[in-house]
Order: structure tokens, then sequence, then C-alpha cells
């Protein structure tokens, strides 16, 4: 986990995150009370999304920071993100992504070369 990150992921979840699969293609790290809020949202969810209850909440695991900040990521999820050699961490507000960096460079090529979707289309930047 980057620095700039580790000190507030340590005083606001005592560095407990979850980890779980992305429809994406990556991988979601929560500190642990976003994780309990966003698993709060998904078991809400009605039986037609049984199949999205699952892939989120039954691929979490929990997870800790060491000393210095490193979080082990399973296998099974490493696997399922195809993180192979480099990965890439991004800070989404509430959450992080933890992508392979081949996979993310090559995704965001693609949007980046599309047309901005219409809910950019009124927004100022």
């Amino acid at each position: 986990m980057p620095t700039r990150h580790r000190d507030v992921l340590v005083a606001n979840a005592a560095g407990q995150l979850t980890i779980t699969r992305h429809p994406h293609g990556c991988l979601m790290v929560f500190p642990r009370p976003e994780w309990e809020r966003f698993r709060e949202r998904i078991a809400q969810l009605p039986m037609s999304a049984q199949w999205w209850k699952r892939i989120f909440l039954g691929n979490a695991m929990d997870v800790e920071m060491d000393a210095t900040g490193r979080v082990l990521v399973s296998p099974e999820l490493r696997t399922a993100a195809g993180i192979s050699k480099d990965a890439m961490l991004l800070g989404m507000g509430d959450h992080f992504e933890l992508w392979d960096k081949a996979s993310y460079d090559a995704q965001e090529a693609r949007a980046m070369q599309g047309d901005m979707p219409d809910v950019f289309k009124e927004f100022s930047f």
C-alpha cells in the first residue's frame, strides 16, 4: 500500500481490508468499514442479482496490512484479475482498484479512443 494511503487506512480501518472481484476484471480493495457498507448494499439486492451477489460476496477475502504496508492477495484473486507481474493501484474514493498493469493500460487506451459517455457532456473540467 502506498505510504500516502497507509496512515489513513491504519487510522480508519486498523489496517484491515477486504478484497473482492470487480466486474471489469480488476480487484476492489476496501477498508473494512467501507466493505461493511458495500456488503450490506449487495446483500439487499433481489434474487435476480444472485450471481452478482455470489461474485462480490463469495470471492471476498479479509486481509491485513503488515507493518510495512504490504498486503497479501490470494492466488485465486490474483488469477481472477489476471495479475501476473506488474500491478497498478487506483484510488477510487471509498475503495481502491487493483489492476494488472498491462490489462489496465489496454482498457484505458480503448476508453480514450472512444467517445466520452453522455453523462460527461455537460460536465465541466
